[in-house]
C-alpha cells in the first residue's frame, strides 16, 4: 500500500487512465504520481475524471469549473455562486456540472457548446445515462431527465417527494435510482416510470456503485455493503437486498466502490477502515485495519486491479488488489 497525507479534508479519490487522483477541501488536486495543482481559490466541492480519461475536472466554491492534469490546469467554465455537482461521458465527451437550480453541459470537442437547463430547486448531483446522451439531475422532489445536446426542451421528471441528494444510472440504462435525504434509496424502471422505494437505512447513503457485469448495485449507508439485485425485467422490484461485510457490530459502511465489469466491492468504514470482498463469498479482505476518521472517499480502477480511499482527516492510500489478496 502506498499512504499519503494530506493537510485537507478530501473531497473526491478517483482513478484517471495513469493513477489515483485526489481532490481536497484547500483547493488542491494531488496525483498519487506526485504532482500537485492549485486549482481553485478555495475548497473543492465535487469531482469527476475527465471524459479523456486525462485527469479530472473539479468544481469549487470559487466558482469555476477546471479541468487539472499532471502538467496542465484550465478553467473550463465560471459561474456566480458555487459549482455543485459534475459528472462526465466518456462515449460523448460532455461534461455537466451544476451551480444552483441551474445544469450546464460542455462538449470537450466544441468551445462554443453549451446548453443550460433550469430546475425549480437546487440541483444536488448529475449523471450521465450509460451512452452518454441523457442527463439526470437530482433535486427537491425527484430527479429530471434532459437530452444533454437538445436546447430548448422540458424535462421528463421522474417524481418523488423530498430531497434527493444522489443519482445514477444502471450500466444498462433501464433503471434510475437516487439516494434521498431521509436515509433510503429510490428507484424507477426508465421504460415506464414505474418506481420502487428502497428504505432500511440506517444512516445516510452517499455512494451507489455497480459491478458484477452491472447485475448488483451496492450502496454505503447500512452495518455492510448493501447489493440490491438489477437482473431480470424488474430488477430490484419486489425484491430484498442482501447485506455484505457486517462485522456485528454498529460501524457504518460510508463509502462503496467497484468496478461494472467485475466482481469485486470495497468498502470504506466510518472507523477508517477499508475492505473488499466478494458477494459470493464470505471472506473480507483489509486493504485498510487501521481505525482512525471516517473514510469520506473511494474508487475502484476500471480493471479491478487498484483501490484508492481517503478519510476525513487527509488519510489516504492506494492499494493493488493482487497484493493485497495474495
Amino acid at each position: 500500500m502506498t499512504a499519503f497525507t494530506f493537510d485537507a479534508q478530501p473531497t473526491a479519490a478517483l482513478f484517471d487512465r495513469q493513477g489515483a487522483v485526489f481532490a481536497l477541501g484547500d483547493g488542491s488536486v494531488r496525483f498519487a504520481s506526485g504532482e500537485r495543482t492549485e486549482a481553485h481559490d478555495g475548497a473543492v466541492l465535487c469531482a469527476a475524471v475527465h471524459p479523456s480519461g486525462d485527469g479530472i475536472v473539479t468544481g469549487g466554491d470559487d466558482g469555476k469549473l477546471v479541468w487539472t492534469r499532471r502538467d496542465a490546469a484550465a478553467v473550463l467554465a465560471t459561474v456566480k455562486g458555487w459549482v455543485d455537482a459534475v459528472a462526465a461521458a466518456p462515449g460523448t465527451g460532455l461534461i455537466a456540472f451544476s451551480s444552483g437550480r441551474t445544469a450546464s453541459v460542455l462538449d470537450v470537442k466544441d468551445d462554443l457548446f453549451r446548453r443550460d437547463f433550469a430546475h425549480e430547486r437546487t440541483v444536488a448531483a448529475l449523471a450521465f445515462d450509460p451512452k452518454g446522451r441523457r442527463l439526470a439531475a437530482a433535486t427537491y422532489g425527484g430527479a429530471a431527465l434532459w437530452f444533454a445536446r437538445i436546447e430548448s426542451q422540458k424535462p421528463t421528471m421522474m417524481k418523488w417527494a423530498g430531497s434527493h441528494t444522489a443519482v445514477a444510472f444502471a450500466p444498462d440504462g433501464r433503471f434510475l435510482f437516487t439516494a434521498m435525504q431521509d436515509n433510503q434509496l429510490h428507484g424507477w424502471r426508465l421504460s415506464d416510470a414505474k418506481d420502487m422505494r428502497m428504505g432500511g437505512y440506517p444512516a445516510r447513503i452517499r455512494d451507489m456503485s455497480f459491478l458484477a457485469k452491472g447485475r448488483l448495485m451496492a450502496t454505503s449507508g447500512a452495518h455492510g455493503g448493501v447489493l440490491w439485485p438489477l437482473s431480470g425485467a424488474n430488477g430490484p422490484m419486489g425484491q430484498s437486498a442482501i447485506e455484505i461485510g457486517r462485522e456485528g457490530d454498529d460501524t457504518v459502511v460510508t463509502a462503496v466502490a467497484s468496478s461494472p465489469a467485475h466482481g469485486y466491492l470495497a468498502a470504506g468504514l466510518a472507523d477508517g477502515r477499508v475492505w473488499l470482498a466478494e458477494p459470493a463469498g464470505d471472506r473480507l479482505n483489509w486493504l485498510s485495519e487501521d481505525r482512525g476518521a471516517p473514510v469520506v472517499a473511494l474508487s475502484m480502477n476500471a480493471d479491478a486491479s487498484s483501490v484508492c480511499w481517503a478519510r476525513e482527516d487527509g488519510e489516504a492510500g492506494v492499494v493493488d488488489l493482487q497484493s493485497a489478496i495474495a
